[in-house]
């Protein structure tokens, strides 16, 4: 008589190295020296947030936690961690909350390949989440989300709905420099590599880092304004910006007669909406576009060089309703969330 199968509802977070099995043709005590390290860092914060190991391939593991808010963390400062150590190799992660098959210690079932699939389609250093884990965070942290659209899933019959993580990109971006070509000291020459992942398992000794600038693992996000100031990173971006709020500000100064405001305004909404995106460093606030919320601030703007009425209400809560409407066509509506 076959025992019977034991299942789970849990967390699955997958992860894998970027072109590793290149890195190795290249490098190869290199590449295991900066893997074993990266390992340490993984398995150091899977243990600080509940989970655990649950399968190691090659340059890849299958973690699960209880729950899904941990498990978003770890995978976000894994990501900022290994930028901030300028980690020679890049790893991209997947999360999914799934029924899984137990089978002992290792797990199995289509949670398992749903998790692999949303690693494999990822950035390298970015992370990505299924709705499932996207229905039970994006209430619970504050960080950034971008819904990328129904994705079909290799060898899976449905699509799924795939959703990119923003804040971990953009922090491991803003700390990321050239990354130098991978060198170590060869190991001595009775180490194997089987045993890479038991000595990431013992040497978890390693100090925390954190981008520079945070004084907790738990970076809080920019609002609308303070996000768009960071994102002006060259000093020509920020002359424009600039250059756009004092030419409004001295034309309602002067009661309307600095004529130079009206040119530089015009100009600015042109620019604004080909290059606001790479300007403002995103793409969407509040599910809004960028383009939307700098035509509302053209009209913000009109109105205060014009008139004391603030007329410019209607139109910009039209573009502002009509954005939220035409987005919630295109995003899947988040199911209410289970209460713990």
């Amino acid at each position: 008589m076959s025992s019977p199968v034991t299942r789970k509802l849990t967390t699955i977070l997958a992860a894998d190295a970027e072109s590793y099995s290149a890195a190795m043709e290249a490098d190869e005590v290199g590449t295991y020296a900066a893997l074993k390290a990266a390992r340490a860092v993984f398995f150091k914060l899977i243990e600080r947030h509940g989970g655990r190991v649950a399968n190691t391939a090659g340059d890849g593991l299958i973690a699960d936690f209880p729950s899904v808010v941990e498990a978003t963390h770890c995978a976000i400062e894994a990501q900022q961690e290994l930028a901030a150590e300028e980690s020679p190799l890049r790893f991209r992660i997947g999360i999914h909350l799934g029924d899984v098959i137990c089978d002992g210690d290792d797990l199995l079932g289509d949670g398992v390949n749903l998790a692999a699939r949303l690693q494999s389609m990822a950035e390298p250093g970015g992370i990505l989440i299924s709705r499932q884990v996207y229905d039970q965070v994006h209430n619970k942290l504050t960080i950034g989300f971008e819904y990328l659209g129904e994705r079909p899933a290799k060898n899976m019959p449905d699509e799924v709905s795939v959703y990119r993580i923003t804040t971990a990109g953009a922090s491991a971006a803003r700390i990321e420099k050239v990354r130098p070509k991978i060198k170590a000291e060869r190991p001595p020459q009775t180490e194997k590599v089987a045993h890479v992942w038991d000595g990431a398992r013992t040497e978890n000794t390693q100090k925390e880092v954190l981008p520079a600038g945070d004084d907790t693992p738990h970076r809080k996000p920019h609002g609308l304004l303070s996000g768009a100031f960071s994102g002006l990173k060259t000093p020509s971006q920020r002359l424009f910006v600039f250059g756009v709020g004092a030419a409004v500000l001295l034309n309602v100064i002067s009661g309307g007669k600095f004529w130079p405001a009206w040119p530089i305004l015009a100009f600015a909404l042109v620019y604004g909406q080909i290059h606001g995106e790479q300007l403002l460093g995103f793409k969407t606030y509040k599910s809004i576009p960028v383009r939307i919320w700098i035509l509302s601030a053209f009209l913000v703007c009109i109105n205060l060089m014009t008139t004391s009425f603030p007329w410019a209400i209607f139109p910009v809560a039209a573009l502002m309703l009509g954005s939220r409407a035409m987005a919630g066509r295109t995003e899947p509506h988040a199911e209410p969330e289970e209460q713990p």
